[in-house]
C-alpha cells in the first residue's frame, strides 16, 4: 500500500468519525425539543360516569369534600339550598387542588388565592377559566358523576 494511500483511508476515516459524531450530537440535542413539541398521546381513563363511594346523605347542606373521578379530583359540594354540584377540583391557573369554604359558599384556590363561584366561574385572583361543571345524579343513595 502506497503511503499517499494510507494518508487518503486514515483522513477518509477521521472525516467520517467527525461527521457522524456532529451528526448524532444534533440529533441528542434536537430529540428532547421534538419530544416536547410532540407529546405522547396519553392514556386518560375513557370513564364517562362514575358511581362513587359517597352516600348523598353524607354530605350535609353547604359542605363539601374532594371525590376522584377519571384518577383526578373533582369537589363535591351541596348548597346552602340543598343542590349536589360537581367541578372538577383543578384550578386553572396553575392545577392546585381547590375547595370548597363552607363559610363563603365558594370554591378557593389556597395557592394564590383565587375564588370561584358555586358554578364554577372564576370570580376573583389569577384563574383565567372557569372550573368545568360535572353533572351529579342520585340513584337510590349513592351519588354518580358524568362528564357534561
Amino acid at each position: 500500500m502506497d503511503v499517499a494511500d494510507t494518508g487518503q483511508s486514515r483522513r477518509r476515516w477521521l472525516t467520517y468519525l467527525l461527521g457522524t459524531s456532529l451528526g448524532a450530537s444534533v440529533i441528542s440535542f434536537l430529540y428532547p425539543v421534538l419530544r416536547y413539541l410532540v407529546p405522547p398521546v396519553s392514556s386518560e381513563p375513557s370513564l364517562s360516569e362514575i358511581e362513587l363511594d359517597v352516600k348523598a346523605s353524607d354530605i350535609p347542606p353547604n359542605s363539601g369534600r374532594i371525590v376522584p373521578f377519571a384518577g383526578k379530583p373533582v369537589v363535591l359540594f351541596r348548597t346552602a339550598a340543598g343542590e349536589l354540584k360537581a367541578l372538577t377540583a383543578t384550578c386553572t391557573h396553575l392545577a392546585c387542588t381547590v375547595q370548597f369554604r363552607p363559610e363563603r359558599s365558594d370554591i378557593w384556590c389556597a395557592c394564590h388565592n383565587g375564588v370561584y363561584d358555586a358554578n364554577g366561574t372564576n370570580i376573583s385572583g389569577p384563574p383565567p377559566r372557569p372550573l368545568t361543571r360535572l353533572e351529579v345524579a342520585v340513584r337510590g343513595d349513592k351519588v354518580v358523576i358524568r362528564r357534561a
